[in-house]
């Protein structure tokens, strides 16, 4: 359960951090008008969160 939950955090993360990033650099390009900074941040959060899942999963 704990190792999935860790995947998904991973790849959520990933993918916010991704459109994030590509959003800051590209203003206007983001769905939903949300703000590139937070949904970087967010990305950010998860994508951490999720790392440290698995490697705590690992030992």
């Amino acid at each position: 359960m704990k190792k999935s939950l860790a995947l998904v955090f991973t790849i959520i993360g990933a993918i916010g951090l991704a459109f994030g990033v590509l959003a800051i650099f590209n203003p206007g390009q983001l769905a939903l008008g949300q703000n590139a900074w937070g949904v970087a941040i967010v990305g950010v959060i998860f994508f951490i969160t999720g790392m440290g899942l698995l490697r705590s999963v690992d030992r």
